[in-house]
């Protein structure tokens, strides 16, 4: 047994347990993240009565006092009530993580026998087994490097493994096991890359790859994050979905790496934070319903306040740029103190006018061109015309993308000529950003690709392309099994704004995810036939290969095509190509 593993399993701490009352597995938590800034663990406590108040005032007690007796008067404690549940957090030094979920339990032990009136296991017997794995997990030099990294000014990077001082061509990495001592590092040699944290519900992956692309124009060599892969330059370092802090961690090492763009997710936020404070800037493209009911985040709402965790990733003079016409975006924007930058698709935006009047930077379209006020004078940094992805500006959505990106860049301090370059060359393609409302010609017919899940980035796509002409309109559908009846309607009646004369759904077997086969495609044949298709404009696949080959077989000249493509992607694009 490794020493990680015998860490992880070092303690079984039972605790008292009612029919009314759901404990979560608790979560290590490396960076800031939803709850606030500090490393530590987290319990989601979820429960069917009016329990709340209780258990908030009993974790104050209880694990203020597991915290003291561990010796960790330092350590901070915080709760955060959902509907249904409460989240119950408490702060360590970033070498007792491990310890930390055994005093996370251990105080929720000693909650749950109060809440349900049993009798809790001895006090002083149960901190010294915390205490004792403790002892096993502590790395004083960490502690140490930790301290010097932060009087010297550069970034640290912690984790089971390695631990790394400095990003990119600055850093240096070295096992968890072997640390130096401070006097022993060349600080001189280390030093931060500039970082952008790009988040969102939609857009995300389209703006951080646009900020490598600008980056590329810079003659730098930059790398991202993403749902898809890791990248440096033009290497893909691994394929797979890295938008939490293990992918940002592997970029941030890369020691050719001159500026990092990191695509973040809902996901990694939530399950374990995110891997710096140092970032110049971040960017929330957009708030909608998506992936709701998971670690307490279930209303858009909610889901604003994790996304808005990465202005806790900001440095001292960061900037965090923000959607001013997405409603969420602007309501969640009261609750931080960062410097803001905002765009908008409406130059009298009531953010943007007021951002111009304070003489705050912001950035917006007015007319055919994308503007960029730098807090004293307007100019207009590049043509709607001249950005593919843009599609002529029909596509609204990625207009957005690239005045945020635009901001981003200039947060970085990257240069107009790269900003307008990275932005003119970029094309909506496989190669540049692969599943983005990606075109392809078949037989005089126009045919687009875009992963689209979801109903606020469906409405995007379709509002783009609804307004090219086209004698047919097909367009395939598939869901996975895990979303309700109600999302499934939902989702239809959203893609049926493209209008289209057949709709092919497409089975997901791997994704049925306690669904039957054939369960999702009859649920989206029954929103469409409800919303006034015929059953002969209905046709079925089972698979989303099959579907784009039925498609492509009744094609002609003058059709249009948007395939919603959610697996099989490779085998889509290789039939298309």
């Amino acid at each position: 047994m490794d020493r990680i593993e015998e860490l992880e399993n070092a303690l079984d701490i039972p605790c008292a347990q009612s029919d009314h009352i759901r404990v979560d597995d608790v979560r290590r938590l490396t960076g800031p993240g939803l709850l606030w800034d500090y490393p530590g663990a987290v319990i989601d406590i979820f429960f069917e009565d009016d329990s709340g108040d209780r258990i908030v005032a009993l974790w104050q007690t209880h694990a203020r006092r597991v915290l003291d007796a561990l010796g960790w008067q330092a350590q901070h404690l915080t709760s955060r009530r959902f509907q249904g549940g409460v989240n119950l957090a408490i702060s360590a030094p970033m070498d007792q993580l491990y310890s930390s979920i055994f005093a996370a339990q251990t105080a929720w032990h000693f909650c749950a026998a109060d809440l349900l009136g049993e009798a809790p296991g001895d006090f002083d017997s149960r901190i010294a087994d915390v205490a004792a794995v403790m002892e096993k997990e502590k790395n004083p030099p960490l502690i140490a490097l930790i301290a010097a990294a932060d009087a010297h000014g550069v970034d640290i990077l912690c984790d089971d493994d390695e631990i790394s001082i400095g990003h990119g061509i600055g850093s240096k990495v070295w096992p968890v096991d072997a640390l130096p001592q401070p006097d022993q590092v060349d600080w001189a040699a280390l030093h931060d890359v500039p970082i952008a944290f790009i988040t969102g519900t939609n857009g995300k992956t389209t703006t951080t790859r646009l900020c490598a692309a600008i980056v590329k124009a810079a003659g730098k060599v930059g790398g991202l994050t993403s749902t898809d892969f890791v990248r440096v330059g033009d290497d893909i370092l691994d394929r797979g979905d890295y938008s939490g802090p293990g992918g940002a961690r592997m970029l941030l090492r890369d020691p050719r790496l001159e500026v990092a763009c990191l695509e973040v997710a809902r996901g990694g936020i939530l399950r374990r934070g995110l891997p710096t404070r140092r970032a110049r800037v971040a960017v929330v493209t957009n708030v909608a319903n998506d992936h709701l009911g998971q670690y307490g985040v279930n209303t858009v709402p909610e889901l604003a306040q994790a996304k808005f965790a990465v202005h806790r990733t900001l440095a001292e003079d960061g900037v965090l740029v923000l959607n001013a016409d997405d409603a969420f975006v602007v309501a969640e924007a009261a609750n931080t103190a960062a410097t803001i930058w905002w765009v908008s698709l409406d130059s009298e935006n009531l953010q943007v006018k007021s951002a111009r009047d304070n003489g705050d930077p912001c950035a917006y379209l007015r007319d055919d061109a994308l503007v960029f006020f730098d807090g004293q004078s307007e100019q207009a940094m590049i043509s709607v015309a001249e950005v593919p992805i843009t599609m002529n500006g029909a596509a609204k959505y990625n207009v957005s993308n690239v005045l945020e990106a635009i901001c981003a860049a200039k947060a970085m301090d990257l240069s107009d000529d790269a900003i307008c370059k990275g932005l003119s060359t970029f094309r909506p393609d496989p190669k540049d950003n692969p599943g983005r409302c990606n075109e392809f010609a078949h037989n005089g017919a126009r045919v687009f690709v875009d992963f689209a899940h979801n109903p606020h980035s469906i409405a995007a796509v379709c509002e783009a392309l609804s307004s090219l002409p086209a004698k047919r309109r097909f367009i395939m559908l598939s869901h996975a099994g895990d979303r309700s009846d109600q999302d499934i309607q939902d989702l239809t009646l959203t893609a049926l704004q493209f209008q289209p004369d057949i709709v092919v759904t497409a089975e997901l077997a791997g994704y049925l995810r306690g669904r039957e086969l054939g369960d999702v495609p009859n649920l989206i044949e029954k929103a469409a036939i409800g919303a006034g298709l015929s059953a002969d404009q209905m046709q079925g696949a089972d698979s989303p290969t099959q579907g784009v080959r039925m498609i492509m077989d009744q094609l002609q000249p003058g059709d249009l095509a948007l395939l919603l493509v959610l697996s099989e992607r490779d085998e889509v694009f290789e039939l298309l190509a």
